[in-house]
């Protein structure tokens, strides 16, 4: 469930921005097409539908992820083969991608889907961070934001599973188990959202601030982040009928439950914080395979251990075809000059090694070359367990596949 709020701790700041099960549900029961869909991950398996060979040129290190499949978000994956929009924007990992993937039919009347999918690299210098993409317009649609009636009644209708609790637990699925396992909006849901709207679906200009202004005149280096309701959200929760989360935190928190419920699992959270994906969930939730971390790239601050990468070509490879469909036909082509600069993984090793983790594949593998994790601490993350760190590492490498075997 949505539980998280400011204050942070060493457990909720790395979950809070977790993907939630109930999320991909609540997209998945949309059924009218879309034309964009934006996400911060790549969807999991998306570079096996584009030039594979030139994007493991310039990011070697994505290698390992890439041939076991665990490189990007399975949620996403689900998503994209489920609603199989137009175009797929994401972002994450650095570098200029495109591919295009032909989606299945499920019968022999439907007509085939494809979805073009484009990520971007980093805006810096002579990288490849920005392109222009005319999408279409409908002429008789206006040109403010609107809402769109089929989501709000999906909100509606999914209302009642929202959870303000960090328990796992399943979406309804058609198993004997649940009596409605279907939220989509039917055609009269629709249409009583458009009667609340008296059919205007523009969205109000009410933005309202929550929070000062930053004033440089009186710097406030060590503000603790506070909880804050926001207004518009309450407004559009009141005007729908739908559970204001942020709200219900609060009030969760105002009791106690939700400080009491985490402290009693904090150890066991801390444990197994890696995103786990045992849990028992109809979606796969693990995010770790999203760092795609370069190993070598950990010691980069100390001597020796920055690698020249400007020698690595980003020209395409003779065995691979120029004609590959993936690359956007009316889209220029990544210039051969193009090179991949030292500050590229080294960049995306310190912000990805913040927000998302190492990925599981990795923290396995170097496992005896980090300290050993906290398992437990006090309120300010003080550890009352000394940080170890293994030398001699081939013989505790021989020993651990040893006793796997």
């Amino acid at each position: 469930g949505h539980f998280e709020c400011p204050p942070y701790n060493q457990q909720t700041i790395r979950s809070a921005y977790h993907v939630r099960n109930i999320e991909v549900f609540k997209l998945k029961q949309l059924k009218r097409p879309i034309d964009i869909f934006m996400s911060h991950d790549w969807p999991r398996s998306i570079y096996h539908y584009g030039n594979k060979k030139q994007l493991l040129k310039m990011k070697s290190f994505f290698r390992q992820e890439v041939e076991s499949n665990t490189l990007g978000s399975p949620a996403a994956s689900e998503l994209l083969q489920h609603l199989k929009p137009t175009y797929w924007f994401s972002a994450h990992l650095h570098v200029k991608f495109a591919a295009f993937m032909q989606h299945q039919t499920n019968s022999k009347e439907e007509l085939p889907k494809a979805t073009k999918f484009l990520a971007l690299d980093k805006c810096l210098p002579h990288r490849d961070f920005l392109q222009i993409i005319d999408i279409e317009h409908d002429p008789s649609a206006g040109d403010s934001l609107e809402y769109d009636a089929e989501w709000i009644a999906v909100l509606k209708a999914t209302n009642s599973l929202v959870n303000v609790t960090q328990s796992s637990w399943n979406m309804p699925e058609k198993n004997g188990l649940h009596a409605k396992w279907d939220y989509s909006a039917t055609e009269e849901a629709i249409k009583l959202v458009l009667e609340e709207l008296n059919h205007n679906l523009k969205i109000p200009c009410n933005f309202t601030l929550t929070a000062a202004c930053y004033d440089p005149s009186k710097p406030q280096k060590h503000m603790e982040p506070v909880h804050i309701i926001n207004p518009q959200t309450t407004e559009f929760c009141a005007q729908f009928g739908l559970t204001d989360i942020n709200d219900r935190i609060q009030q969760a928190k105002e009791e106690g439950a939700v400080r009491g419920d985490y402290e009693e699992e904090e150890e066991e959270e801390e444990m197994d914080s890696t995103g786990s994906a045992e849990e028992p969930s109809e979606y796969n939730t693990d995010n770790s395979g999203l760092s795609s971390i370069n190993p070598d790239e950990i010691m980069l601050d100390e001597e020796g251990g920055d690698e020249d990468l400007s020698t690595c070509s980003v020209d395409p490879s003779p065995d691979h075809p120029p004609d590959f469909s993936a690359s956007f036909s009316d889209i220029r082509i990544m210039p051969d000059s193009m090179a991949v600069s030292s500050d590229d993984t080294m960049d995306s090793t310190n912000e990805e090694l913040e927000k998302s983790g190492v990925s599981k594949q990795v923290e396995e593998k170097s496992l005896n070359e980090r300290p050993l994790k906290r398992i437990g601490g006090n309120e300010n993350g003080n550890s009352g367990i000394k940080k170890i760190k293994r030398r001699n590492q081939a013989i505790y490498a021989a020993e651990d596949e040893d006793k796997t075997e």
